[in-house]
């Protein structure tokens, strides 16, 4: 089944962790007195990037600001579908400078950014399936804010509610295997949703791969997947395995120093649909 999967070339953006630290809490993962190995996390981050372009995958990256510790998670600076960006206006006042700055590279690279109304963090709760968006809500992203991407990008939005605090954004709960039309898949822990998105999920998705708790609190679901390798955490080994049964293969890349602030791959990840 493995020869089966067709993995497609990806463009990600991300951002150097040269200021990465935990200075505040803003989930449960994060305690400012947690202390921070800049250049392990430095290393751990450069395994990623080479993981990437091993892989055929192009990166590009923005510049880190000092003072603006979180800004290694890309992901949350935007969410960006066939060449249409829809930035970032994060929950927290002390992640809300990191829009300016991905802003100004998104423009300074050609594209129009649109500016949201209502809190919205890009692609951590933003994921485009190739049909459709799953939009996460619940600890940050806002459904007004599923309203303004279904106006912006004219694709169906399907809010989907968290209800573990550990899983305050979407891709920490759930992962695309595939956004191509013939084999749409994705994987996702159940209990991370409300009995009523669940129910969403299992109808959407009634193949998807199941995760348990143990994988996701091992940051298994925060991956990112080229339709064929699978980026994850290696802490998150039985749903390797899983995925490996599944005909995709595992890309085990080590981001535990990250773990600390709540962030895995895909937080470092934020994925240019042209």
């Amino acid at each position: 089944m493995t020869d089966s999967r067709v993995p497609r070339r990806r463009r990600f953006l991300v951002c150097e962790p040269r200021h990465f630290a935990v200075q505040y809490a803003i989930n449960p993962w994060m305690h400012p007195d947690t202390h921070v190995d800049v250049d392990l996390a430095q290393d751990q981050w450069r395994t990623l990037i080479r993981a990437y372009e091993a892989h055929g995958h192009d990166v590009a990256a923005v510049e880190p600001v000092p003072g603006l510790p979180d800004m290694v998670f890309a992901a949350n600076s935007a969410v960006v579908v066939g060449g249409r960006v829809f930035g970032s206006l994060f929950h927290a006042p002390q992640r809300r400078p990191e829009s300016t700055h991905y802003d100004l590279w998104f423009k300074t690279a050609g594209y129009d950014v649109h500016r949201p109304a209502a809190v919205c963090e890009g692609e951590g709760d933003l994921v485009w399936t190739g049909r459709y968006v799953l939009a996460g809500t619940g600890f940050r992203t806002t459904r007004e804010a599923h309203r303004e991407v279904q106006e912006f990008f004219g694709h169906p939005v399907i809010s989907l509610t968290l209800v573990d605090p550990h899983f305050y954004h979407l891709d920490t709960a759930l992962f695309v295997l595939d956004d191509s039309e013939s084999g749409n898949n994705i994987v996702y822990y159940p209990e991370a949703f409300s009995p009523g998105s669940r129910e969403v999920l299992a109808r959407l998705y009634p193949d998807a791969v199941l995760a348990t708790r143990d994988d996701a609190m091992a940051f298994g679901l925060n991956s990112v997947s080229d339709g064929r390798h699978v980026f994850i955490a290696p802490q998150a080994e039985a749903l390797a395995v899983r995925l490996d049964d599944h005909g995709y293969v595992p890309v085990p890349v080590d981001l535990s120093e990250f773990h600390k602030a709540g962030g895995g791959i895909k937080c470092c990840t934020q994925e240019i649909r042209s």
